[in-house]
């Protein structure tokens, strides 16, 4: 594991091959998966699972020289923050853009690109990741889930 001046709260379990950069907030309570990556601006609050690969990103032009041709530095780009709210549940080699707000006790399916801000206790899945329920509701549109697949 590694962290890099980052908060890490009470009784947070942290696997293995897991970075934690700079800067990221992670309440009490959570658990993070191995092979994941929190970029810096990251911020996951009390109770958050995320599963193994999850990967978060926070730049959302990457490049890695600037328009002059040399290589980028910290002053070239600006963090963009990301939330994931008070028990969501992220499954593994999910992918979350910079700029998205993850809802309190929503969930994002495994492999699933989160590309906008997820509503709290939304069920969303695919390629971009899409709401097929709500967590307290047993009628998942199991349709719109076979057409992401």
């Amino acid at each position: 594991m590694n962290l890099y001046g980052c908060t890490i709260g009470a009784r947070t379990r942290i696997g293995t091959f897991v970075e934690i950069q700079k800067n990221v907030l992670v309440g009490k309570d959570c658990k993070i998966s191995s092979h994941s990556f929190l970029c810096e601006g990251v911020t996951l609050e009390d109770g958050v699972f995320i599963g193994h690969g999850v990967m978060f990103t926070n730049d959302t032009y990457p490049r890695a020289v600037n328009s002059d041709g040399g290589l980028q530095t910290e002053a070239d780009w600006v963090v963009i923050p990301t939330l994931v709210k008070r028990h969501a549940s992220i499954g593994s080699n999910a992918t979350i853009l910079p700029g998205v707000i993850i809802g309190e006790a929503a969930q994002v399916g495994a492999g699933a690109v989160v590309t906008k801000d997820v509503p709290d206790g939304a069920i969303v899945v695919g390629v971009p990741a899409r709401i097929i329920g709500r967590v307290h509701d047993r009628s998942v549109n199991m349709q719109a889930l076979g057409e992401v697949q």
